[in-house]
């Protein structure tokens, strides 16, 4: 189900499969894609014996001793390890979602597949193009904008208000949730992705946000918002557990309801 954008003419192939560590009895399998245009030819799939009694819990622990103890030329994207950043976005065993907080043991046995996020252009093994995917979230101005004149202090809001950005706010723009999204394969470049709308959403409910009719006017395009078919595969991959099919549903609500 996994679909990956692969150099023109390309196809991955059968890489180099390494030894097994010395010595250990709890060893677990998995197939890396590993692809560098620096080096030229094609993709490939790699396959690592790891050591699971020394490398951790989670998948990102199991990269970092492929990388440290195997493979130092193994490329990947990390930083918090806590679920914050959204750096390590990856497909892990056909699902996209982010290796720090993917433990192995929630995973089914055999060989594990880690491969890059979806549909995207690869800039080296593990490490998606994420520039299409950062300009559609800049598109949606995700900060206030206002005309009254500032206030002295700060920006009031009631609590009842506040609640309101619940599972919204949330979002680690990790591209889990764009990338697993036919709609966004095919129309990438036109339709903003689940990701941009739900921040797009955040603002537009948000009760001192000022330019609700201008972030609509935006929005008011056959591709931009209406490419989404509520297929929820975008709901199902969020790490944090966020609904964006949802947001997405609420303003094409919003939309009927300014022109009714």
């Amino acid at each position: 189900m996994v679909q990956l954008t692969l150099p023109k003419n390309s196809r991955v192939g059968k890489g180099k499969t390494w030894p097994k560590p010395q010595g250990a009895t709890n060893l677990r399998q998995f197939r890396i894609y590993r692809y560098s245009p620096e080096e030229g030819g094609n993709p490939r799939w790699d396959l690592y014996w790891v050591d699971m009694d020394k490398a951790g819990t989670m998948i990102l622990d199991v990269l970092l001793y492929i990388k440290n103890n195997v493979d130092p030329t193994l490329a990947f994207r990390r930083s918090c390890r806590e679920g914050v950043c959204g750096s390590c976005s990856m497909n892990i065993a056909g699902s996209n979602t982010i290796a720090c907080t993917k433990g192995f043991d929630e995973l089914p046995g055999g060989v594990i597949s880690i491969s890059p996020l979806p549909h995207l252009p690869v800039v080296k093994d593990l490490i998606p193009d994420l520039t299409n995917f950062y300009a559609q979230h800049a598109y949606v101005q995700p900060f206030l904008k206002t005309v009254t004149p500032n206030p002295e202090k700060e920006w009031k809001q009631s609590e009842e208000d506040r609640n309101e950005l619940d599972g919204l706010y949330e979002c680690i723009l990790c591209a889990c949730c764009s990338t697993s999204c036919p709609s966004y394969w095919w129309n990438g470049d036109k339709y903003l992705g689940p990701a941009a709308l739900l921040q797009a959403y955040r603002w537009l409910i948000d009760s001192r946000d000022e330019a609700t009719g201008e972030r609509l006017d935006d929005l008011e395009d056959p591709f931009k918002l209406y490419r989404c078919h509520t297929i929820m595969n975008c709901a199902q991959v969020c790490p944090k557990g966020l609904n964006p099919a949802k947001a997405i549903a609420k303003i094409k609500h919003m939309m009927v309801e300014r022109v009714s």
